[in-house]
C-alpha cells in the first residue's frame, strides 16, 4: 500500500484520489494525512540510501531555477542536473536568488557526485557567476568551465533541464504549490526522476541506470527501494 501511494503520488494523482483509489480496490481505509505521513517517513528513508550510491556522470552539469508557489508566495526552487545521464543532482528551495541561495544546490550536487564536473552550464543570472565562484574556483587545473547565457538554439543550452522544469510544473499543478520549504515533495520528485521514471532519451532507462546504478528494482521499483533503504538505513 505504501508503494503504490507514493508511485501514485509522484505521478501527479492527489491525496483525495489515492484514498479514493485504495477503498475503491483494496477496501481499506486510509486517510489523506496517512498517506502524507508516509510520503515523509519513506523518503526520508530512500533519500538516506540512494543519496549515497555514487552515479557516473558527464563531464557537463546544466543548473537552473524556475518560480514554484510554496505556502501560497512564491519561492524558487534550483536543480542541478548531469547533462549526459539526467541525473538530477540536487533541487533546493528558497526564498531569493541571491548568491547564497545558489550556492546551496551547487554544494549538494557535488557531494552526490563526490567530484567536479569540466563544466557548469547556467543561464545569466548574476548570482550564479559569484556562486561558481565560491564553489567551483581553483588555481589548479584541471579547472571546471563556466558556461552563461546559453540560449535555446545554442549547441550548449539548458534545454534538458528545462523539460525537467516542465515535469515538475505538471506535478505542481495538482499540489496546487508547495505547502512548507521543507516539504519532502522535492526530494520525493527527485527519488521519481533519478529512479523510478523511465526517460525517453535515454531510451527508456531511468538516469540512475544511465549513471551506472543499477539496483535491480524490477517492476516494482518504489517496494524494492523502500526494502533496500530501509535494510541499509544509516540510522
Amino acid at each position: 500500500m505504501v508503494a503504490l501511494a507514493l508511485d501514485l503520488y509522484f505521478k501527479g494523482i492527489s491525496q483525495h484520489k489515492i484514498t479514493d483509489h485504495i477503498r475503491q480496490f483494496y477496501g481499506s481505509k486510509i486517510s489523506q494525512p496517512a498517506i502524507y505521513k508516509w510520503i515523509r517517513k519513506y523518503e526520508r528513508i530512500i533519500n538516506g540510501y540512494v543519496d549515497r550510491l555514487e552515479p557516473e556522470l558527464s563531464e557537463v552539469w546544466n543548473a537552473d531555477e524556475m518560480m514554484v508557489k510554496c505556502g501560497g508566495k512564491w519561492v524558487w526552487l534550483w536543480n542541478v542536473m548531469d547533462a549526459g545521464t539526467r541525473f538530477l543532482l540536487a533541487s533546493q528551495v528558497s526564498q531569493k536568488r541571491e548568491v547564497a541561495d545558489a550556492r546551496k544546490p551547487f554544494q549538494k550536487a557535488m557531494m552526490i557526485a563526490k567530484s567536479k564536473p569540466d563544466a557548469v552550464v547556467t543561464d545569466g543570472l548574476p548570482a550564479y557567476i559569484r556562486a561558481f565562484k565560491k564553489e567551483f574556483f581553483t588555481l589548479r587545473n584541471p579547472r571546471t568551465k563556466h558556461i552563461q547565457n546559453v540560449g535555446f538554439r545554442d549547441k550548449t543550452n539548458n534545454n534538458k533541464i528545462e523539460r525537467l522544469h516542465g515535469t515538475i510544473r505538471e506535478r505542481e499543478k495538482v499540489l496546487r504549490g508547495l505547502k512548507q520549504e521543507e516539504t519532502p515533495i522535492v526530494e520525493g520528485l527527485r527519488t521519481y526522476y533519478n529512479f523510478i521514471r523511465p526517460h525517453q532519451g535515454l531510451n527508456g532507462k531511468t538516469p540512475a541506470e544511465a549513471s551506472g546504478i543499477d539496483l535491480e528494482l524490477g517492476k516494482n521499483k518504489w517496494l524494492s527501494l523502500i526494502r533496500r533503504s530501509t535494510k541499509h538505513k544509516p540510522y
